[in-house]
């Protein structure tokens, strides 16, 4: 038992580290380790999935509330953006979770993969939208929040890949779009976990810990960790060649997203 605490912990250290530091969210690389760490613990194969997608919204809840403690100290949360994509979200991390509960672990698993592959290519070629508008009314960032809140869910991710780039494309300057983006993590990850609860609550044969689709002992590892390595992500964004880190940590995600890839295909 004591091997999986460790690395518990070790994910979330390294997660919460490269989600502050990118303003990305830690979902991308804690779902494929989680889903290897709970095969490797015997969990029921059908569910697998789906616990790492819960789980990872229950940890990134955690992390996201630290990680936009240190960018509103820096004055980067641009709140009243917060107040108006936040309804959005909410609904659409509600709609996400049910359909990914329905979603067989296979295919829930293809549709990771080829996510994780769009975001490791652009943190490569670093790609960037070029703005040139505003961020439109309040009904309509609250249509943009449903979808990122719908599509982080079946993911499970912060929302900081969908997000930041349309904030950008909407002339908002990135070090408040990755400030912002932090603050809109925290809704994204509280529906996201609600709604993974909500929807395992009734599946039989979960293992012991389980509260539905989050598995709680991996939560405390991951969350404890990565609380105290965001905010020092965050702080070292000024400081290190970020750009070099994200191509270091795009290679790591691709690779993780083949070795997922490989097994949901290759395990019956």
């Amino acid at each position: 038992m004591m091997v999986w605490w460790l690395a518990y912990i070790g994910l979330g250290a390294f997660a919460g580290f490269f989600a502050g530091l990118l303003g990305i969210g830690g979902g991308s690389v804690m779902v494929p380790i989680l889903v290897m760490l709970f095969a490797a613990q015997g969990f029921p194969s059908g569910d697998v999935m789906h616990l790492a997608l819960g789980t990872s919204m229950a940890a990134i809840f955690f992390t996201a509330i630290s990680s936009v403690r240190t960018h509103h100290a820096h004055g980067a949360v641009l709140w009243p953006i917060v107040a108006r994509i936040t309804p959005g979200i909410v609904i659409g991390t509600l709609i996400g979770t049910r359909i990914a509960s329905q979603v067989p672990t296979k295919a829930l698993g293809l549709i990771f993969t080829i996510f994780i592959c769009y975001v490791s290519v652009q943190m490569i070629l670093n790609i960037k939208p070029k703005p040139h508008r505003e961020m439109p009314g309040a009904l309509g960032t609250s249509l943009v929040g449903a979808f990122i809140g719908g599509l982080s869910c079946l993911v499970a991710i912060g929302g900081g890949a969908l997000s930041v780039p349309f904030m950008t494309w909407c002339n908002v300057k990135v070090q408040h779009a990755i400030g912002t983006s932090a603050a809109i993590g925290f809704p994204i990850a509280l529906g996201g976990a609600l709604g993974y609860v909500w929807n395992g609550w009734s599946v039989a044969g979960l293992p012991a810990g389980s509260f539905g689709f989050v598995y709680l002992p991996a939560v405390v590892g991951v969350a404890f960790a990565s609380i105290l390595t965001a905010p020092m992500g965050a702080r070292k964004t000024h400081q290190l060649p970020v750009q070099t880190l994200k191509r270091i940590f795009a290679a790591i995600l691709l690779a993780l997203a083949c070795k997922m890839l490989f097994g949901l295909f290759t395990v019956p």
